[in-house]
């Protein structure tokens, strides 16, 4: 890391990165004998004995507790994503309309849908499904958390998607306008494609926040990753090793989404750099298209 100057901050001298590194290793060293602490209270418990671990060479383990768990976790995190994603994209452009009802309306629903915590919507809705038989009892849990999930992501989504498009220059937009283009058309073509490869780290971050959200449902008996690791403690008595292996079951989930969406990312952007020598072809089809009979060849 460079020792310059910084714009929000001198650069420390001789004697202060001595004392932050003296910081450092201080900080360091209390972590590691917390850790240490930990690891001694579990193993004097017998939770580190290779009779904890051996379960998890079962085939029986893995397909009663771990892999049905698993499947709950990635389906309700799936539906979730793509449910939250639409519906950010739409409550997104709704925010933005020229009508203020509809902002106000729009706007309104979005604060309301952030400010619930998850874990409250998922057992309300459970409690609602439940009482009025909307659906079918094996999907009672499943469909409480999805709809949590949606709710709540698809509103920051929406917030991401409004932060993005606003952050377009706006002399598109009153180009756009002076050419006769419709709201629908400048959205469409010019406004969204512009803005979801801008918008595409914050929505990954929040894909991974639907992802780790799912485990609440174990609250409401929803079949996913963490309570069947809980379960699995329970029943063969390895409480810790169990969480371990959750845990890195949940990183590689993660890990995996992560890297997937920006691979994503990566090959829309390549594409929009690949194309900058067609874009003067494809601006000619949209101004043709908004305004039929101009001939954008000729000179006046």
């Amino acid at each position: 890391m460079s020792a310059g100057p910084s714009v929000l901050f001198d650069a420390p001298g001789p004697k202060a990165r001595l004392r932050n590194n003296i910081y450092s290793v201080l900080v360091l060293a209390v972590v590691a004998a917390a850790g240490w602490l930990l690891y001694r209270g579990f193993a004097d418990k017998g939770q580190f004995t290779a009779e904890k671990w051996k379960p998890f060479l079962e085939a029986e383990v893995w397909s009663t507790y771990l892999l049905p768990g698993l499947r709950g976790t990635i389906v309700a995190a799936l539906l979730s994503i793509v449910f939250a994603l639409i519906l950010g994209m739409v409550f997104g452009v709704l925010r933005l309309s020229d009508h203020r009802i509809v902002r106000w309306v729009a706007g309104a629903i979005v604060e309301v849908a952030r400010a619930i915590p998850v874990l409250i919507l998922m057992i309300f809705l459970f409690a609602v499904y439940s009482e009025y038989d909307v659906f079918k009892s094996d999907d009672l849990a499943l469909a409480a958390v999805v709809t949590a999930l949606t709710i709540y992501n698809g509103s920051v989504i929406a917030e991401i998607v409004r932060a993005g498009i606003r952050s377009l220059p706006k002399g598109q937009t009153e180009a756009a306008v002076a050419l006769g283009m419709r709201k629908n058309q400048l959205m469409r073509l010019i406004l969204l494609p512009q803005a979801v490869t801008a918008m595409l780290p914050a929505l990954i971050s929040q894909m991974v926040v639907a992802l780790k959200d799912s485990a609440l449902g174990y609250q409401i008996t929803y079949v996913e990753v963490v309570r069947s690791g809980q379960q699995l403690g329970a029943a063969e008595q390895n409480t810790i090793p169990a969480l371990i292996i959750i845990a890195i079951i949940m990183i590689a989930l993660n890990s995996a989404l992560t890297l997937v969406a920006t691979r994503l990312e990566r090959r829309l952007r390549a594409r929009k750099r690949g194309k900058g020598g067609g874009a003067v072809v494809a601006a000619d089809s949209i101004i043709t298209d908004a305004a039929p009979g101009v001939d954008i060849g000729k000179k006046p």
